[in-house]
């Protein structure tokens, strides 16, 4: 058996619930853990694997600090899905106005919430950073940036269903997430790699598992390194055909289908040898929605205590999100748990 584990609610209440039948099992984890959904240590203790979608979560305190004999039976497989349907990389030459593109959400969750000040930095006139994506958020992001003078920086063209063909346009892509975010694999970023677009992140722990810096993309830590490196490749464009190239080629093996269904096959074949057994999650998580929400949120936990403490607005971004596991999400499902109702209220109305 394997469980696909984001803290999704409905998962929550499935391992709430019962004791599983003796099985083999399988976590595979779609969330770094480095920040609220965090991975309970004992969590990943129960199964006979648990692997985790980017060697970047075991920077957690909570993974730093398992036994050698849970650590044993902890890897990280990404969770790609191969770059199949996307069409071959084409050649750039970055020898003319350099064309910069943005692929994914625009909710401060993930996009970093200061991108304004990343665009702000740069020294250079006429650059333009498409942004490609939900426009849950896009209306605001437009009017903050037309505020600061950068209206003109920024173009929102909303979603596409055709990434390849809206990707092979772009010589630059500009990723600069929130340093909370949740994600992994960044299967966003891996297509951009692999269209041999060239990238720009943040020194963020996911990223930087991602990309090679000066080899694959560009690694900034500040708005003025970002200003810098954009400045750097408009005037150095052998060395950005050759990140490029090998961005595009790296990306395609490392990051393929079947290595991917390889890595878990190995798995899959060492579990076989093992003994089923019985695995009860209600020890790790509670029996309750409230509880299976509160288990994992780390840092945050003080703000869902009972009475809650009085949240402020000035938390971080990924609590007010309204789906992604968060105690709206998590208060939409489970209705009848008046502590998440509670919590919920507090966030939206803080004392």
């Amino acid at each position: 058996m394997q469980i696909e584990w984001w803290h999704h609610p409905l998962v929550a209440r499935w391992l709430g619930q019962a004791t599983l039948p003796p099985s083999r099992l399988i976590v595979w984890s779609h969330v770094s853990g480095l920040h609220p959904p965090t991975i309970p240590a004992d969590f990943v203790a129960l199964p006979h694997r648990f692997l985790l979608t980017s060697p970047c979560s075991l920077e957690s305190a909570e993974l730093k600090a398992l036994p050698t004999a849970v650590r044993q039976s902890v890897d990280a497989v990404f969770s790609s899905g191969g770059f199949s349907d996307l069409p071959p990389a084409n050649p750039r030459s970055f020898s003319g106005p350099l064309r910069a593109g943005y692929v994914g959400t625009l909710n401060f969750a993930k996009l970093h919430p200061r991108i304004l000040d990343f665009l702000g930095a740069l020294k250079l006139d006429n650059f333009r950073l498409d942004l490609i994506g939900d426009l849950d958020n896009g209306e605001a992001l437009q009017q903050a940036a037309t505020a600061a003078g950068l209206g003109d920086c920024l173009k929102l063209l909303g979603y596409t269903h055709d990434v390849g063909n809206v990707l092979k346009n772009y010589d630059i892509f500009v990723y600069l997430l929130n340093p909370l975010h949740y994600g992994t694999t960044e299967n966003a970023l891996l297509e951009a790699m692999a269209m041999g677009v060239v990238p720009i992140v943040l020194n963020n722990p996911a990223e930087r598992n991602l990309v090679q810096h000066m080899e694959t993309g560009l690694v900034v830590n500040t708005p003025d390194e970002f200003a810098d490196a954009i400045t750097w490749m408009f005037s150095h464009p052998d060395q950005c055909r050759a990140m490029s190239m090998k961005a595009a080629a790296q990306t395609r093996q490392r990051f393929a289908i079947g290595h991917t269904l390889d890595q878990l096959t190995r798995h899959y074949r060492a579990v076989l040898a093992e003994d089923k057994r019985p695995v009860d999650f209600r020890p790790v998580f509670g029996t309750q929605p409230g509880d299976w929400f509160r288990r994992c949120q780390g840092d945050e936990s003080w703000r869902f205590t009972d009475p809650p403490t009085g949240p402020s607005t000035e938390g971080p971004h990924f609590l007010f999100e309204r789906n992604k596991s968060s105690v709206f999400h998590y208060a939409r499902t489970f209705p009848d748990d008046l502590r998440l109702a509670r919590w919920a209220r507090a966030l939206e109305n803080p004392q």
